[in-house]
């Protein structure tokens, strides 16, 4: 074997075995960040998509919970990883629309810094009381909130989807509620129960146990058509309530900068995972709905969202830094 051959048989096992190094490195694991505590919806979504993901990829997807800052501090985490695929966030409309107005210098862009990958679904929340409070109706709210001492209603925290949809329902009925924020929901659903809060909106997978227990009573839904979790519960609009669609929402991203090709196979694992029966139903467990966008539709949707809960915090009047 001459010198020249010999130079070429170890370049091509050079190139074979760097290769093998990157196709070793595509199929290692995938860190999904769920910038929440565990047990929360967005964790619980968070690991059924993770789990379906990693299937489609035959890879593992690891859920790191990077909980803070209302989402913002797992969310800055992978808007600053390496644009290499392996970083993802379970993003929410609180993450990436409505911390945009609640945060005076948010760390993030939620547009410039990351790539949709996946829109995962979206949830109303339902306005809910104790079972044996004198509110039986959106009428009845309405009168008690004319009343010299209002009515309270709680929230998960300031600038959460539950407090600015309690605060549009107040521009909307007139009257005087007052905002109660809670340091997470479990604790204001159970002041709700106890009538130590008028009412507050969540969502369905909590308070339906609760409201087929006959501890809450639901009143309305916060989105456009009724919930699939609490189809017998009415809309706001459907009792005349105008222009009252407000929905929580979960959209998995990538940092900006990932290559194409990594976002491409992404993409279609993640449709291919959603389009799963028994995915869908574990979803549909947790009251989140199914909805297809396409990639180009995702951005636009983003920035739609991020102008509409803007404008709610702004007359809300909800700030945390």
């Amino acid at each position: 074997m001459t010198i020249k051959t010999t130079m070429r048989t170890l370049l091509a096992a050079g190139v074979l075995l760097a290769g093998a190094a990157v196709q070793a490195q595509d199929k290692g694991p995938i860190k999904m960040v769920v910038p929440f505590g565990a047990g929360t919806t967005t964790d619980t979504v968070g690991r059924v998509v993770g789990e379906a993901l990693g299937k489609a990829l035959q890879q593992t997807v690891i859920v790191d919970n990077r909980a803070g800052a209302g989402g913002s501090t797992g969310s800055d985490m992978v808007a600053k990883s390496a644009p290499d695929g392996r970083t993802l966030v379970m993003g929410t409309v609180g993450t990436h629309a409505i911390n945009a107005a609640l945060f005076s210098k948010l760390p993030y862009d939620p547009l410039r810094d990351f790539a949709p990958v996946a829109f995962i679904g979206y949830t109303p929340t339902l306005l809910v009381v104790a079972a044996d409070s004198p509110i039986k109706s959106l009428k009845d709210l309405a009168q008690a909130a004319a009343r010299p001492n209002g009515v309270t209603f709680a929230s998960a925290g300031n600038g959460t989807s539950g407090h600015l949809a309690g605060e549009l329902l107040a521009q909307r009925l007139g009257g005087k509620m007052l905002h109660v924020p809670y340091k997470e929901g479990a604790a204001a659903l159970t002041s709700v129960i106890g009538s130590q809060v008028d009412f507050m909106f969540y969502h369905p997978a909590a308070v339906m146990p609760q409201v087929k227990a006959g501890k809450l009573r639901a009143l309305g839904s916060s989105g456009a058509q009724r919930s699939a979790a609490a189809s017998d519960v009415p809309t706001l609009m459907e009792q005349g309530i105008a222009d009252f669609d407000l929905v929580a929402w979960f959209m998995l991203y990538a940092p900006a900068a990932t290559p194409a090709a990594t976002l491409a196979q992404l993409r279609t694992a993640s449709a291919a995972a959603l389009a799963q029966p028994d995915v869908m139903a574990r979803l549909r467990d947790q009251g989140i709905e199914s909805r297809v966008l396409r990639v180009e539709e995702m951005q636009p949707f983003n920035k739609t969202e991020l102008g509409k809960w803007a404008g709610l915090v702004k007359r809300s009047g909800a700030q945390v830094d």
